[in-house]
């Protein structure tokens, strides 16, 4: 209804927008579609991307909270139905609290590479349409361009002086709609590429942080264990 009210009330940009894209050929549309691509991700990554989604604060708080050796026992209820990454991380780490300490940083390696990748989902299509907005304007321009010179007449004068002018300054519009793609999604893409980037070293120092505080004591402890000797019967 907005967008109707907004189409009624200036017919003459809608007109000067349609005539853009109908004086720029064909790969108007498949630029179109990139941009149309473009936002939708960066809207879906930047409400996926929050850092209460990603890395909520109560679970962050808690293991900064606990002291070294203390049981994970609450920290473990409240990451058990969370949906986060840092939640889902935390809960592999827990899970192998019993084996050696290698072996569990070892699987929160392997279960850290996978939420990032989770994580990261999206931005590869944003890489893509960064290098090929460019290039379907250039396509665009360059067919724009064969077009004139195939029309024009034999005949030399101030007409066709005109004519071509005109020709190459419409041909250039896949070329000026290929860059107002890019770059805005060249900075899209670099942002939720380093937000990604920081939340994963956040969250490999939290997690190294809870084994430290899960495993401390507990060499000594184990040493301890070992040394008692056994009675003779």
């Amino acid at each position: 209804m907005i967008i109707a009210w907004i189409i009624a009330g200036t017919p003459g940009i809608v007109d000067v927008v349609f005539g853009f894209f109908a004086r720029g050929g064909l790969f108007m549309w498949p630029l179109l579609a990139c941009s149309i691509v473009s936002v939708t991700i960066m809207i879906l990554r930047g409400l996926a991307l929050r850092r209460k989604i990603v890395m909520p604060a109560a679970i962050e708080a808690e293991i900064e909270r606990m002291a070294p050796g203390e049981s994970p026992e609450r920290l473990s209820r409240l990451v058990y139905h969370d949906p986060s990454s840092l939640a889902r991380i935390t809960r592999v780490a827990l899970q192998h609290l019993r084996g050696p300490r290698s072996e569990n940083v070892e699987v929160v390696q392997t279960r850290a590479r996978h939420e990032m990748v989770r994580v990261e989902r999206g931005l590869i299509i944003l890489e893509i349409i960064v290098g090929i907005a460019p290039l379907l304007g250039l396509i665009g321009a360059v067919s724009g361009l064969v077009h004139v010179f195939s029309n024009l007449g034999l005949s030399s004068g101030a007409s066709d002086t005109r004519q071509i002018a005109l020709g190459i300054a419409e041909a250039l519009n896949a070329t000026v709609f290929g860059l107002s793609i890019a770059v805005p999604t060249l900075i899209g893409f670099t942002y939720f590429s380093r937000k990604v980037e920081v939340m994963s070293v956040e969250m490999e120092t939290l997690v190294v942080e809870l084994i430290n505080k899960c495993y401390y004591g507990r060499a000594a402890r184990e040493h301890k264990v070992s040394n008692i000797p056994t009675s003779v019967a």
